[in-house]
């Protein structure tokens, strides 16, 4: 296996505070522990989810970022302000209808941003829940093998203790680590997916 090589930067825009942790805790974990500025932007949560989004991205070593109002144009400037090198969101069809509504703010915000800053350079999806979409099953791309972090993902997913992380998180995200791992010969991997920006993919074989 190739080392990991990180982006410079990677801003994760997810619907609740612990779907960063579920379906990319372990590259936030390799990115961060890497030197990457690595951030997780969540809506703003009552509590105790508001505590626990903080606690889970302390684990993987990343900031926190939490939006007010999660509109196109909230995500359009923190894009601006972050300038991330790789964006990482939900499937475009996911299963839940906040994370589809997450991904189609972000969506209409890029445009505008990447025009006018260059960044991001690539944007990528997650997995999902069992790993279907409304599609079906989410197809295999850049797989990242996480089974150096993968404690530190199974510590940020716990961290979210208000959820059902041992009952249901927990073991399906296990159980789709361990497959995404099986695809390249690892124990435990994330799969992602990139989009189009601006009607190009990205040339890049890795994140």
């Amino acid at each position: 296996m190739a080392t990991f090589t990180p982006p410079g930067s990677v801003l994760t825009v997810m619907a609740h505070p612990d779907d960063a942790e579920l379906w990319a805790g372990g590259t936030l974990a390799l990115c961060a522990a890497a030197g990457a500025a690595t951030t997780i932007a969540v809506p703003r949560h009552p509590e105790p989810r508001a505590t626990e989004a903080a606690a889970g991205a302390a684990v993987l070593g990343a900031g926190l970022y939490q939006i007010e109002h999660a509109t196109a144009a909230a995500l359009g400037e923190l894009l601006r302000e972050t300038r991330p090198e790789v964006v990482i969101t939900h499937p475009l069809r996911d299963v839940h209808p906040d994370h589809r509504h997450i991904v189609e703010a972000l969506l209409d915000a890029l445009p505008e941003v990447v025009i006018a800053t260059g960044y991001p350079r690539r944007v990528y999806t997650t997995d999902s829940y069992n790993g279907l979409t409304l599609d079906g099953p989410v197809s295999a791309h850049t797989i990242v093998d996480i089974t150096d972090t993968w404690g530190a993902k199974r510590r940020a997913v716990a961290a979210h203790v208000s959820q059902p992380v041992a009952e249901h998180f927990g073991p399906m995200a296990e159980t789709l680590a361990r497959l995404w791992g099986a695809r390249i010969g690892v124990a435990y991997a994330e799969n992602f997916i990139p989009l189009p920006v601006l009607g190009r993919l990205p040339a890049a074989t890795a994140l």
